[in-house]
């Protein structure tokens, strides 16, 4: 790929109000040619979807996924700037998709990178620097391993930087970008919740000879030699005949 400047990218988001990665890509794809890179956006579906993002989304709809056999449930919330469009096949299509990718994501806790709250990255960058492996290195290498562990761990906690299920060759915010551009307002996952079935929850383990006991009066100990089939065998064996094998005294 050719190197791209970053006034060629500025330009290009001008005359498209794509975003800077989109365009800095779009170049590098097609050698820093300007107008190739137009076309590049507009096959992507990216060109005109900046210009919209900063506009207010208060329509929209919930949507939900139950995944076959009903032990994961997802509802999430995709926000659009009309009522219009939220009743439009491709936006519902969209929302689908959403609750659909969610359902499949189960690293997935926060809608982008900048919903992570910083205390959880402070977390993960400790964990990090703990680990054994970094131990003999000098500090300088360690942080830079460090950040980018945490870019990478970041990113899988995140859905909009999720390879999109349906097509692995672009990632879940390409997907909104598209159908930005399609539908033409401004689109935004606002939030979603997982359901896991049993989630949560501390199983308790079955206890018959406690629970024998309980109902008996019986002491634990007595419960479990009471259930105990070894113990009946005894009480089955029919009673030794009186006076076999003794002999008789002779007058």
């Amino acid at each position: 790929m050719a190197e791209v400047s970053a006034k060629l990218v500025k330009q290009l988001r001008d005359r498209t109000g794509a975003g800077m990665m989109d365009c800095k890509k779009a170049l590098a794809e097609n050698d820093g040619d300007i107008e190739k890179a137009m076309d590049w956006l507009r096959q992507k579906g990216l060109a005109s979807a900046g210009k919209k993002a900063g506009k207010i989304t208060a329509e929209g709809l919930v949507g939900s996924y139950i995944h076959t056999g009903g032990r994961v449930g997802v509802m999430v919330e995709v926000n659009c700037q009309t009522d219009f469009v939220a009743r439009n096949e491709a936006f519902q299509a969209l929302v689908k998709d959403m609750a659909m990718q969610i359902a499949a994501s189960p690293n997935v806790e926060y809608v982008s990178v900048e919903d992570i709250p910083a205390d959880v990255i402070a977390r993960e960058k400790a964990i990090e620097m703990g680990k054994e492996d970094l131990a003999s290195k000098p500090e300088a290498v360690r942080e830079k391993i460090v950040s980018g562990r945490i870019e990478k761990r970041l990113k899988e906690m995140s859905l909009l930087e999720q390879p999109y299920v349906r097509d692995q060759s672009i990632s879940v915010a390409e997907l909104v970008k598209q159908n930005v551009a399609q539908l033409g307002e401004n689109i935004r996952v606002r939030r979603f919740v997982r359901f896991l079935m049993g989630e949560g929850i501390e199983r308790k383990e079955e206890d018959f000879a406690a629970e024998v006991a309980a109902q008996t009066g019986q002491n634990k100990e007595d419960a479990l030699k009471a259930d105990d089939p070894s113990n009946d065998a005894s009480k089955d064996e029919p009673p030794a005949a009186e006076g076999k094998g003794k002999k008789k005294k002779k007058k």
